[in-house]
């Protein structure tokens, strides 16, 4: 049997038992008795409903990943992607068109075989626990927004990898690996004044209170801040939120509509203070260099397996083709990308705690801080006693029981 077709199927069968194992190491782990910290913020029928949260989403995506691993399987045993193949070299395109072309339909079937369970979960799983506030209209508007850029963004970028790997030679790595990085730059500007406007609306937040204390804080910090927005959360979800997005004159701070309704300003100035942590400690930067040098990694290996014959033998391919080989080679780079993600999320816990400890070391906002992930845990009914291993695997924020012990030892600055 075919090498590569067998390390496939084992990567994976191992990935599904281990996320499996973690889920129902998870569900063990729900503790029915309310941790004392929060005592006085949940009730014990809410604390009740937001552990049922935990188990009908954990059960649902157990479900989800049962299911589709045999169709993965079978899709790849029957020649699913030689059928997809022979669909689009059948309209007699270019190389470089016909991969535009094999890529789209892939990506349309996988989005159908998706949409029904992201029905379910957001019309049926998030309605029931009162979080969801999506429209059809908008449902449907999303997903056509989806398309529209994945068209006109990823369109492009995807026709001028292929052509580097067509052209470029030993180099087209590299070329590629520049191209992204390029991009990766670009959308840091582009994304906080195009493309997120797009999906939400963004209002300046008005003159008041809350936008007094902010503007006094970032002056106190050296911060400059180019425009502080709220952001209509509460078109989708119930759910709480905010963060920092774009660089330079680009910069803005968002708060979601439904974190202004929960908490007051000392809560807000001291989740903005976390926020502004991460760019004063270069996080944001940190993980910018690391998610390049992983790009650059992928390229690099990507360019060894790309034109391989014997992973082209492994799912039944007739042709051997760059675009093709960018889809198996995914197959092949998953356990990197799950080694890579562990190690990621291990240095995005320890940030977390070094942003909460600059928010509490400049604001003396401790407690309000800690308020502020109480009230954010009860209104996402965040899961307060996640099992060890699935903090391990698949965390990139400590548990919040952790992270309100670490803040009670912080001591306070300027």
């Amino acid at each position: 049997m075919n090498i590569y077709l067998l390390f496939i199927l084992a990567v994976l069968l191992v990935g599904y038992l281990l996320g499996f194992t973690v889920s129902l190491l998870s569900l063990r782990a729900l503790d029915p008795v309310l941790p004392g910290e929060f005592d006085g913020i949940y009730d014990g029928r809410e604390y009740a409903r937001s552990q049922e949260y935990t188990r009908v989403t954990t059960r649902f995506s157990m479900l989800q990943s049962t299911l589709m691993l045999p169709l993965t399987i079978f899709f790849i045993l029957l020649g699913g992607f030689n059928i997809l193949d022979g669909w689009a070299r059948s309209f007699g395109f270019s190389s470089i068109f016909t991969g535009l072309v094999f890529t789209g339909l892939l990506l349309l079937l996988s989005g159908l075989v998706q949409l029904p369970f992201t029905l379910y979960s957001t019309f049926v799983i998030e309605n029931r626990f009162g979080l969801n506030r999506t429209t059809i209209k908008t449902f449907v508007l999303d997903i056509l927004k989806t398309l529209l850029l994945t068209v006109l963004l990823g369109g492009p970028v995807l026709a001028l990898i292929l052509w580097f790997f067509e052209w470029g030679g030993s180099l087209a790595w590299l070329y590629c690996w520049f191209l992204v990085i390029t991009l990766t730059v670009i959308m840091q500007f582009v994304a906080p004044v195009i493309i997120l406007p797009l999906f939400n609306r963004f209002v300046p937040l008005e003159d008041g209170p809350l936008r007094q204390a902010i503007t006094n804080y970032a002056g106190r910090q050296n911060f400059p801040l180019q425009g502080i927005y709220t952001m209509d959360g509460s078109k989708r979800s119930n759910k709480l939120n905010a963060f920092f997005t774009g660089f330079g004159r680009y910069r803005r701070i968002v708060f979601f509509d439904t974190l202004l309704d929960k908490m007051n300003v000392d809560e807000l100035v001291a989740i903005l203070a976390h926020e502004m942590g991460h760019f004063k400690k270069k996080h944001i930067l940190k993980m910018m260099v690391a998610t390049i040098l992983q790009t650059g990694l992928m390229f690099a290996l990507l360019s060894l397996f790309i034109r391989n014959s014997g992973l082209f033998a492994a799912f039944g391919m007739e042709h051997l083709s760059i675009y093709a080989g960018l889809v198996f080679f995914g197959f092949l780079y998953s356990p990197i990308s799950t080694v890579l993600s562990i190690v990621g999320n291990r240095f995005s816990r320890q940030y977390e705690y070094e942003a909460d400890g600059y928010a509490v070391a400049t604001t003396g906002l401790g407690p309000e801080l800690i308020m502020g992930l109480k009230k954010l845990c009860r209104a996402n009914m965040s899961n307060l006693t996640p099992h060890p291993l699935q903090v391990l695997l698949q965390y990139s924020h400590p548990p919040v029981l952790q992270r309100i012990e670490a803040i009670k030892t912080i001591k306070t600055g300027t």
